[in-house]
């Protein structure tokens, strides 16, 4: 078929004009945040699988991956150096808020609202495909003199009240486990949370505020994430992640 210089003239500006819609509509996505939480211990046998896969989340654009490492396991012979009774507390409001009763490693939790165990790959892609379109806040975060720079945006979630949670955590950690079930292994873990602070509260207005080292301690850190986690069933409203020059 022959295409005239008309038809030529009208085809590529709307392929130019697809294409950047396209290309729009990706970016657009990429700035929608999944959060996965990994509760892990390096106390437990089936867990490397688990912190690998988290290394891998946490690589992508659109999902803040973090590993909380829980303190139940520090009993059987080796003391998790990362664990933090904060992140066991957390894990078992997670339980109450999912209708469980119980804890358990390796356990992902997905924007708060759903769980899976931590290596089933299959079951937590699908969990992050069925809540990525869920609704959430354009929440910023940037670097300021004295600290962070935090800007929430007002908006309306069924009239929720949230908390807003900051998170400081290592890149990537590994060291040698001498005893325990993971006895003779080197593990590396990514994002490993190393502090977790309740920084404030939101209720649908706008809130603008200095995160400052008084607030979390972030020398020696090289991760930031902000959490607006709903006080009513643990959802996930809006997150956002900062890289951090670590210092000290």
């Amino acid at each position: 078929m022959r295409v005239s210089q008309s038809m030529k003239k009208i085809t590529l500006p709307l392929l130019v004009f697809v294409l950047l819609s396209v290309i729009s509509t990706h970016v657009r996505a990429a700035e929608k945040l999944t959060v996965v939480e990994l509760f892990t211990s390096q106390g437990c046998s089936s867990c490397p699988p688990a912190d690998a896969y988290l290394g891998e989340l946490a690589k992508r654009d659109n999902i803040i991956a973090l590993s909380l490492h829980v303190d139940y396991w520090d009993y059987i012979g080796w003391k998790d150096p990362y664990s933090l009774p904060l992140n066991t507390s957390r894990q078992r409001d997670y339980a109450r808020t999912l209708g469980m009763g119980y804890v358990y490693t390796p356990q992902m939790v997905v924007q708060g609202l759903a769980h899976a165990t931590g290596s089933d790959r299959n079951g937590i892609e699908q969990l992050i495909i069925d809540l990525e379109g869920a609704k959430r806040l354009d929440i910023t975060i940037s670097n300021a003199a004295d600290g962070l720079k935090l800007d929430i945006p007002g908006g309306t979630f069924e009239g929720e009240m949230a908390k807003i949670f900051v998170a400081a955590f290592d890149k990537h950690d590994e060291n040698d486990v001498t005893r325990g079930e993971n006895s003779g292994h080197k593990l590396g873990h990514y994002n490993v949370v190393r502090e977790m602070n309740e920084i404030g509260t939101w209720s649908g207005q706008p809130v603008s505020m200095l995160v400052t080292d008084q607030m979390i301690k972030m020398a020696g850190r090289n991760g930031c994430a902000v959490l607006v986690q709903s006080t009513r069933n643990g959802r996930i409203l809006g997150a956002a992640k900062i890289e951090l020059t670590p210092q000290g």
